[in-house]
């Protein structure tokens, strides 16, 4: 069974100064000691969550994307988390899944978070980003999509059932009980691991983000947790602990069969 290494980065952000940030991505990123092979950042790292997409936002040619070509490269990494993408006049809030030769997946957000004008500045995704790695499926969510368990939830029949699921986030703190829940719970129901990365600090309009960022098994039970403070970590996940848990506990079998439609 393959064994699978990731690196949370939980990280306060810059408001709305793309320079400042990827400046400091990159310090704590070049600062990783430990073999990794999955780096992740939070929910539109240049940024913060912000609803100005007209002045803020890049092309995948832009200045974000080679930086992150240039970064996994170089530290030989696969680099993940997302940003402001304007794309055929519309804005999407984009997950980039950034490989280390230059080959990359994106992911368009699919719910909006429309208590906070999300829908309004911003075009929604409707297709599901699996990502393959060293035999690992990967799925790759942002923020809200984590309220919605109907697109979260696994297809045992399918051939793209999931071994892990990211979530990179803007999560206010005084929301973080909806947060720790729902991250165990779509590890319970789904039998696989769950990543959680979020922001700490204060945004420019006076949000406070506590972090919470998270590893949990398929189990439901949390491997680490951080509040408040920034801190990078570096964890190893076992493919095994997947398959002994769907093995030994087979609720899959008893799963609901489903169709998502496009929106």
């Amino acid at each position: 069974m393959s064994s699978l290494t990731v690196t949370i980065i939980q990280t306060n952000l810059h408001w709305e100064d793309k320079s400042a940030n990827l400046k400091m991505l990159q310090q704590k990123i070049e600062g990783i000691k430990e073999k990794t092979e999955i780096v992740i950042l939070p929910e539109m790292f240049t940024t913060g969550f912000s609803m100005k997409p007209e002045t803020l936002a890049e092309t995948m040619d832009g200045e974000t994307v080679q930086w992150m070509k240039r970064i996994a490269a170089q530290k030989k990494i696969i680099l993940t988390g997302s940003v402001i993408i304007e794309e055929n006049g519309k804005y999407f809030n984009r997950l980039i899944w950034m490989l280390p030769n230059g080959e990359y997946g994106v992911y368009d957000k699919r719910h909006l978070f429309a208590y906070a004008d999300e829908h309004a500045h911003y075009a929604a995704g409707n297709k599901k980003l699996i990502a393959s790695v060293k035999g690992w499926k990967i799925n790759l969510q942002i923020c809200y999509d984590l309220r919605f368990p109907v697109w979260t939830r696994q297809d045992f029949q399918s051939e793209n059932k999931y071994d892990l699921l990211i979530n990179v986030a803007n999560w206010p703190e005084k929301r973080s009980i909806a947060w720790q829940t729902l991250l165990r719970a779509r590890a319970i129901e789904n039998q696989c691991f769950v990543v959680g990365v979020n922001r700490t600090g204060e945004d420019g309009n006076k949000i406070y983000y506590s972090g919470d960022s998270t590893i949990i098994d398929p189990s439901g039970e949390i491997i680490y947790e951080k509040n408040k403070e920034e801190e990078v970590v570096t964890y190893t996940l076992s493919k095994e602990k997947v398959t002994e848990t769907r093995n030994q506990f087979p609720f899959w079998k008893d799963a609901d069969s489903f169709i998502i439609k496009d929106i």
